[in-house]
This record gives structure tokens, C-alpha cells and sequence, in this order.
């Protein structure tokens, strides 16, 4: 009896993690309950700060992104961009046998002064989601240090020009921890009400800057830190975002249904790795090419 007991308390607390998971990451829930065909394995690439400094886990050397880049066009894989996955899932369009999707986020000058450079070297786009505040009052007062400054207004309009780079949005205000809020989540003692208001006013303030400043509506959203709740999905959806970016890690499984981009996982680049090391990490579960 006790055996039995033991047993069906296992497999509740099984259910329950279970439940849990799914709820956290929308990408594994809408991926398993599709039925729209083959899932296409998608690793995703999260950059930050691009120059010569010593490598931290937030900071590569150009010359590590371009061996990154090298190692990704030798082994066939394509990158691919946000509005291709989007039509994607919408039933338009192929994606290619090997896609990847590189991302960089906080909107760090160099990734147009370093990294954009080594895109087009190798043929390769990129996400790059912005932080409205670091580009209203940071990168005016100090602008185009390869090492710590952020992208202006200007620098912005010319990434996107260059046809290889989508905007999204980091918030405009949320990436701190400041006032007990850990990024955009939600506060213990917030009412929904209150944190729709909230994190909808800061969505939206980018949202219309980067519409003035450089014709952009953003299609993608980074979480700070990584840091999500369930509440802050129908705000998201509510402003035009089509697909969503935590830290999470691990393999994400593309579908022809559009809900699947919402939690996509992402492996953080750290500039301690060596590219095979972090290569190895990225792609151990892709599938054995045909």
C-alpha cells in the first residue's frame, strides 16, 4: 500500500513539472499540440557586445563572431530572418534544409560597426533588439565607441537599410531589476490590470519611436533576462509582436503554425567558448543530415 501510495505521489508530481513546463515555454506547448506536419529543427544564436575587449559571457571578439560565421557557412547552414519564420508559419514559403537564426541583443553600436560588416562577408542576417532608453539617452551622450556605446536613431535606420538586419524591441525601459521587478515580469502584489498597463505603455513608447524615428514596427521581442510570465503574452500580441525571444536554452521545432514563435529557446554566445566548443553545444541535438 505504502509502494503504491509513493508511486502514484511520483507520478503526480511528474504531471505537475509537466504542466509547468508547458506553461512556461509556449514554443514546446504549441510545437507538441501541432498537427500542421514536419517540425524543422531551428538552433538560435544570442549575441551581445561585439569588439575587442576581453571575451566575457556577453562579449565576443570580432574575430570569434567571424569564425562563428565561418563554421555555420562550411557545415551548409543558412540564416534565416524573423519575417521569413513569420510567413513561414503562416503556410507561405520554404525554409532551407540547415536554418539558424543569429540575434543580438541590447543594441550595442558595434553590431553595426563590427558585426554587420562580417554579415555581409558571409551572407547572413540578423535580429537586433534595441533598448529605447539606451538610444534616447545613452548613445547621443557618448556615441560610436566600439566598446560601450549604443546604436543612435541614425545607426538604427542604416542597419535596417542594409536588408540584413530586422529590429525588434528589448523594451523601452524594463531591462533592469530595479524596484523588485526582475525585467518585464510581472511584481508578486501587481494586479493584471495594473501590469498590462504597465508593460503596454513601455511596448508601446519604442514601439512608437522606432515607427517616427526609422518607419520600423517591430515584429520581435526580447525578454530582459529572460525573464517572462504568462501575463505578458496577450500584451505582446496586443502591439503586432509575431515572435518572442527568451534565454532558454535548447532546440526549438518550427511548424507551419504561428503560435510556435512565441518562447523561442536561445543559446547565449559567450566569448568564452571557443566556436567549436559553442558550435558542439548549439547543434548536439539537430537531427543527422539525410
Amino acid at each position: 500500500m505504502m509502494y503504491k501510495c509513493l508511486r502514484a505521489k511520483h507520478i503526480l508530481q511528474c504531471l505537475l513539472a509537466a504542466a509547468v513546463i508547458l506553461w512556461l515555454c509556449p514554443a514546446i506547448k504549441n510545437c507538441l499540440a501541432s498537427d500542421s506536419g514536419t517540425l524543422v529543427p531551428l538552433p538560435v544564436i544570442m549575441y551581445h557586445s561585439v569588439c575587442n575587449k576581453q571575451p566575457t559571457d556577453y562579449i565576443v571578439t570580432p574575430r570569434q563572431l567571424d569564425n562563428d560565421l565561418a563554421w555555420l557557412k562550411s557545415r551548409g547552414f543558412v540564416s534565416v530572418s524573423a519575417e521569413q519564420l513569420i510567413r513561414y508559419t503562416k503556410g507561405s514559403g520554404e525554409l532551407p534544409q540547415k536554418p539558424v537564426l543569429i540575434t543580438f541583443d541590447d543594441g550595442f553600436y558595434n553590431n553595426l560597426s563590427a558585426a554587420l560588416p562580417l554579415l555581409e562577408k558571409y551572407d547572413m542576417r540578423a535580429v537586433i533588439s534595441i533598448v529605447g532608453r539606451y538610444t534616447d539617452d545613452y548613445a547621443p551622450a557618448d556615441p560610436h565607441s566600439e566598446s560601450y556605446s549604443y546604436l543612435t536613431w541614425e545607426d538604427i535606420s542604416e542597419l535596417a537599410a542594409s536588408g540584413r538586419i530586422e529590429i525588434g524591441s528589448h523594451t523601452y525601459d524594463m531591462h533592469s531589476r530595479s524596484g523588485g521587478r526582475q525585467g518585464c515580469a510581472k511584481l508578486p502584489d501587481e494586479s493584471d490590470e495594473e501590469y498590462a498597463f504597465t508593460f503596454g505603455s513601455d511596448i508601446g513608447l519604442l514601439r512608437t519611436e522606432l515607427h517616427q524615428n526609422c518607419g520600423i514596427i517591430p515584429a520581435v521581442f526580447a525578454f530582459p533576462f529572460g525573464a517572462l510570465c504568462k501575463e505578458s503574452l496577450p500584451v505582446l500580441r496586443d502591439s503586432g509582436i509575431l515572435m518572442t525571444l527568451t534565454c532558454r536554452e535548447g532546440m526549438n521545432f518550427i511548424t507551419r503554425g504561428p503560435d510556435c514563435l512565441y518562447g523561442i529557446f536561445r543559446y547565449n554566445r559567450s566569448g568564452l567558448l571557443s566556436t567549436d566548443e559553442y558550435m558542439e553545444r548549439i547543434t548536439k541535438n539537430l537531427p543527422e543530415s539525410p
